[in-house]
């Protein structure tokens, strides 16, 4: 039944069941109106209203539902549905909505893979131009200048060594630049040598603590799985870094009932609502190239946790 014809049919059994009551009713209608009849018109009235406004809610209700998720759905979030019962207009709309979303969720995956595949390899042009280029050069100004410094009298030597150092610091926060845009360990090594040289260099240049809880045994994942694993964390980081006001950050790396789980926790401020910056949309869009789920807590005075599970590792080929 089409949802016109069940409004209409809820409005007829109402006015039906008041007409009802007017033939076969004890009750007449005096001119002009006495207060008892004019009482029991009211409340037949009333009664005949909220009948059918019960009635319409009951009808209605699927239409309420769909337009709550349609108010609160994320495509950063998938899997979110309603329940697919009976037939009708209602029924169908339900359904086509569903699979509009399943559609908008795909293709928000497709673009968001082709998105982050092509800001990866554009973090290795840069970074590939800053060590060829840019590191080579300062390079050659370092041997420049301690050439000059050898030869040169004081106090025009102490000046050079001055701007020796100078250079060699610059060159050496190039190096790291270079690090975080291509995380070379990453390729060489693997994940755990790559988190470990990322939390040691976070916690040189921030003075936080950092415990670091990797699992022994953990699956080899495919280099997709792995670089995305390591992003979330490097961000999970900065953002430590820059909001959470903490002293301590634990990073760990379990392996659990066929799951790789990813914790970065912090003993921060926190908000009690995780803030969606721009830090946690991009994290969300990295896991879902890999059909991972992230997870964000925050309690205020206790820190503020990022969870990213991996479900049946994705295993190297």
């Amino acid at each position: 039944m089409s949802l016109f014809w069940r409004i209409f049919a809820l409005n007829a059994v109402v006015l039906g069941a008041a007409t009802a009551l007017l033939l076969w009713a004890p009750v007449t209608v005096s001119v002009p109106v006495v207060l008892t009849e004019a009482v029991i018109l009211v409340a037949g009235l009333v009664v005949m209203l909220i009948a059918n406004a019960a009635l319409l809610r009951i009808g209605l209700a699927p239409l309420d539902r769909l337009t709550r998720l349609m108010t609160t759905v994320d495509l950063l979030r998938p899997g979110q549905r309603l329940p697919e019962h009976g037939r009708g207009e209602a029924a169908e709309l339900i359904r086509t909505f569903n699979a509009m979303l399943e559609r908008l969720e795909h293709e928000r995956a497709t673009s968001s893979a082709r998105a982050l595949l092509a800001q990866e390899a554009e973090r290795r042009r840069i970074a590939q131009e800053l060590h060829d280029e840019v590191g080579q050069s300062m390079t050659a100004i370092l041997l420049t200048l301690k050439r000059a410094a050898d030869e040169a009298e004081e106090p025009l030597r102490g000046e050079l060594h001055q701007a020796q150092e100078i250079t060699r610091e610059s060159l050496d926060e190039v190096r790291r630049l270079v690090r975080r845009l291509r995380p070379g360990v990453l390729e060489d090594l693997g994940l755990v040598s790559a988190l470990t040289s990322l939390t040691t260099e976070f916690a040189t240049h921030t003075g936080l603590r950092v415990v670091r809880r990797f699992d022994a045994g953990l699956p080899e994942l495919d280099q997709e799985t792995e670089l995305v694993l390591y992003r979330v964390a490097q961000e999970a980081l900065t953002n430590v870094a820059r909001h959470a006001e903490a002293g301590h950050v634990e990073v760990s790396l379990r392996h659990t009932d066929g799951t790789v789980v990813l914790a970065v926790a912090d003993d921060g401020r926190g908000t009690g609502i995780a803030q969606e910056g721009a830090g946690i949309r991009g994290m969300r869009e990295r896991a879902l190239l890999i059909g991972a789920t992230l997870d964000v807590t925050s309690q205020p005075q206790a820190g503020t946790q990022v969870l990213l599970t991996v479900p049946g590792p994705r295993m190297q080929p």
